[in-house]
């Protein structure tokens, strides 16, 4: 089956499944009418006739309905011949104390003509209020005694249900409001494509979410297995036994390069980032240059932290397992005064296991401490920290042999038992929001990070794959790390006539500075791969190899969110980035050398959204990325390399299948351009130069949410054609090393709703990865791989015991080989077992 093939008839299949899901979940609401774009246009051949059209696609409220429950308060609102209404959650707020929710191309047409009001529904709410706020604009109102309202209060239309209190009561800074049901596996909004809170359905790219709850499930504890349920990413386990290794359509998306962000700032780190004050984490596939400047084409991953809460909230658990696994965490939240407008939230975990690894062991103490401080009504700043000390064994694997990894034990060691890496990292930052009014809000984010990494062992040099003998090196780095990074944006929402906006103006600024130092000449005593005797001899930490460097970074963007009718919607936007480099090197006994270079380049992105139907979006879109050279790097006539470039074409499909459950179904056609290879006019082969092409093609799908009450799930699959298209060296045709052709998770849990055996429940996990080119130069094979996870659990009260099986099979597997080394082949876990206990209140 050929590619174009393949992706026709995913494209059917997803679709059928869309159809399926809708026709069962028509039995339990009511059906919504389709709105055809000919509805709002029509045949209209004037200005005149469209805005009558356009005024005809207003919705009519004619009944209202509140009802309590036993959950809290139902407010229901019922339109004319069964409309839909235009839900925007960014319209969604608390004010003083009062929680509104404005709701656009709506008018009120109740039977006695007056606007609906209820007094005293709770003992809590002293009014609930549905008015009309302009010609096209309602407003629901829920007004408080002396505060926003604690009793739950949800607004229904069409069959969908919307959290009111969750904005006052969650811990976003911005208080908006968003769907019902953001707790679980349910993800309808995300902030990271956009840079504001936006329906998944209305965002003209894919954009992945793993909720804090498939976190939990899971209990998982690298970024690199959790985003490994999304579809797109190869995890080839950690680098050296540090740092994540991951690929986000057949590209490196790494810690320390730049494409990692927390919280939408850019972070760099040495080894995995901790998962422990985590709430979800979101993967953008795709350039994403317009909003984060300097990245790889494959995406970004986002890091979303907890934030504090107004209500007080304790956590804490502990976990053992085989390997000598032990871990603890604790999570505190709450109001620090009676006015709650000073809240705190603090998370902690201490980690400690050793590895089927021989002589492996890693040790982590994580502390995560923020203050969040209402400073008026509408002006909040939330003040946050982190520290991470690291201590794990320097490990680089295993090695290839002919055209496979090594026939020996994946537990064989083949670096010291000293090899060790160690760091030191502390991270504070602020996040002042301000707005100014219902439509217009100001956001600005600083960090500061410092850490010092220390890796300490020798380096396979060369293998003779006959006798099995390894030559070793010795290796030392050491060194400083700092980033400042600042970002200040403004979001303002209003409307040109009958066309909608919301905008995005941004800067950012960041400084980052690096002084490593290196020791890597000297040869270290050989080993056997086939019967290891190890050294055990300590050298010197002397550096003989020096790094300085200073890299600033200034971009501004524009970004435009536009709603040309409820159903068609554009995204528009571009950046200007000005990028400087200083560096130096020198070895020991060699001058300094010097280097500096300023990059700039305009990255675009269009996008258009059209809804035939409530729950469908079909999108389409363009967007290009940015990433400097590293400054130090030069043609053969001393001529400064340029920037490596990206450019993506993507069509795609999103289907709300049910309230709590979306799926998204993905193709795309990225290129990089402007990628090193050699000088075919060197003889020496030490030059490169930039004429290197290489291509990724491919079709994603993702499942995530709830099923039905109990049952949830997160699932993928993806099909990637990556290969090299230009090189004066390497075969344009090869596979881009570690990335396979077909991958496929999935992850889901039942747990039992009502009875005796309340509280029981199970999960299962599936992961198959295809076989993979080891290298660029395709002389080696990774072989596939099924795994099978699964796990057990029992919640009671506030009490839940859980139990996790990883590789449940006991499947001998490889995930993969770091930057294409035939030396350094990553294998992966055995049979593992994890027990948990955790209390909440």
């Amino acid at each position: 089956m050929n590619y174009w093939q393949l992706s026709t008839s995913s494209a059917i299949a997803a679709l059928l499944c869309v159809g399926v899901s809708q026709v069962s979940f028509a039995k339990t609401k009511q059906e919504k009418a389709a709105i055809p774009l000919r509805e709002y246009y029509g045949s209209t051949k004037t200005v005149t006739e469209w805005l009558a059209q356009v005024e005809a696609a207003i919705v009519r409220v004619t009944n209202v309905k509140f009802d309590r429950t036993e959950d809290g308060i139902d407010i229901t609102l019922e339109t004319a011949d069964g409309k839909p209404l235009t839900i925007d959650a960014s319209k969604f707020r608390a004010e003083g104390n009062a929680l509104i929710a404005d709701l656009p191309n709506a008018v009120l047409a109740l039977p006695d003509t007056q606007p609906f009001q209820a007094t005293n529904p709770t003992t809590d709410i002293t009014t609930i209020s549905v008015t009309q706020l302009d010609a096209t604009n309602i407003r629901v109102s829920v007004v408080g005694n002396q505060a926003p309202p604690k009793t739950e209060v949800t607004l229904k239309a069409g069959g969908l249900a919307y959290s009111l209190s969750s904005g006052v009561n969650e811990e976003e800074d911005e208080l908006v409001i968003t769907g019902a049901g953001q707790t679980g596996y349910s993800a309808p909004n995300s902030s990271t494509a956009t840079k504001t809170d936006t329906p998944i359905l209305d965002i003209p790219g894919s954009v992945q979410i793993i909720p804090r709850q498939v976190l939990q499930d899971q209990r998982v504890t690298r970024v690199g297995d959790a985003i490994q349920n999304v579809s797109g990413v190869s995890n080839l386990g950690q680098y050296q036994g540090y740092e994540d290794l991951i690929f986000l359509r057949g590209f490196q998306v790494s810690t320390f390069q730049g494409s990692f962000f927390r919280d939408g700032v850019r972070t760099f780190t040495f080894g995995s980032p901790d998962l422990t004050n985590l709430e979800r984490i979101e993967v953008l596939k795709g350039p994403a240059s317009i909003l984060f400047g300097q990245v790889e084409p494959g995406g970004i991953v986002n890091l979303v932290t907890k934030q504090p809460l107004s209500n007080p909230y304790y956590f804490g658990q502990f976990s053992a397992g085989n390997f000598n696994t032990y871990e603890g965490a604790i999570d505190l939240s709450g109001p620090l005064d009676e006015e709650k407008t000073i809240l705190y939230r603090l998370n902690a975990s201490y980690r400690t296991a050793d590895s089927f690894r021989d002589f492996a062991e890693k040790k982590r103490f994580f502390l995560s401490p923020s203050l969040a401080l209402k400073l008026s009504p509408n002006t909040t700043l939330t003040v946050d920290a982190e520290y991470t000390h690291d201590s794990s064994t320097y490990d680089t694997g295993l090695v290839a042999i002919g055209k496979r990894p090594a026939n020996i034990p994946i537990g064989r060691f083949l670096n010291e038992p000293f090899s060790n890496f160690s760091k030191e990292e502390l991270s504070v930052g602020y996040v002042f929001s301000h707005r100014f009014s219902n439509n217009w809000s100001l956001r600005h984010n600083f960090r500061f990070q410092r850490q010092n990494p220390d890796r300490y062992g020798p380096l396979q040099s060369v293998l003779d794959e006959v006798t099995g003998d390894l030559t070793r090196t010795e290796y030392w780095a050491g060194g400083n790390y700092e980033n400042l990074f600042t970002d200040t944006n403004l979001i303002g929402k209003f409307s040109t006539g009958p066309i909608r906006h919301q905008i995005l103006v941004g800067f950012e600024r960041s400084r980052t500075l690096e002084k490593p130092e290196f020791r890597f000449s000297n040869d270290y005593p050989k080993i056997n791969i086939f019967n290891p005797v190890y050294a055990r001899l300590r050298y010197s930490k002397e550096p003989e190899f020096f790094r300085d460097d200073t890299t600033y970074t200034t971009g501004i963007y524009l970004q435009d969110q536009i709603e040309l009718i409820p159903n068609l919607k554009l995204l528009l936007g571009f950046r200007y980035d000005i990028f400087k480099q200083q560096r130096s090197t020198q070895f020991l006994s060699d001058p300094k050398e010097e280097f500096e270079q300023s990059d700039s380049d305009v990255t675009p992105r269009f996008g258009i959204v059209y809804q035939p139907l409530d729950f469908l979006s079909l999108y389409g879109s363009y967007s290009r990325s940015f990433k400097p050279s590293f400054g130090a790097s030069r043609n053969a006539d001393d001529s400064k390399f340029v920037p490596e470039t990206g450019e993506q074409f993507e069509i795609g499909v999103k289907a709300q299948l049910t309230p709590k459950l979306i799926a998204t179904l993905a193709g795309y056609y990225l290129t990089k351009q402007n990628v090193a290879t050699a000088d075919p006019n060197d003889p020496s082969g030490l030059f490169q130069i930039q004429t290197g092409e290489v291509t990724s093609k491919g079709i994603e799908f993702d499942v995530l949410g709830e099923i039905m009450p109990g049952w949830n799930i997160i699932t993928s699959t993806s099909y990637i054609d990556a290969r090299i298209t230009e090189d004066n060296v390497l075969p344009v045709g090869n596979f881009l090393d570690n990335i396979p052709k077909w991958t496929a998770s999935l992850w889901t849990t039942y747990e039992i709703q009502t009875g005796s055996f309340q509280g029981l429940g199970a999960g299962l996990g599936l992961y198959y990865v295809d076989d993979r080119s080891g290298d660029l130069d395709n002389t080696f094979q990774l072989p596939s791989y099924f795994r099978t996870d699964a796990s057990l659990f029992y919640r009671r009260n506030n009490w839940k015991v859980q139990l996790n099986v990883r590789n449940l099979f006991n499947v001998e597997y490889y995930t993969g080989a770091s930057f294409g080394n035939r030396l350094e082949v990553t294998p992966g876990a055995p049979f593992s077992v994890l027990a948990t206990v955790s209390v909440e209140f």
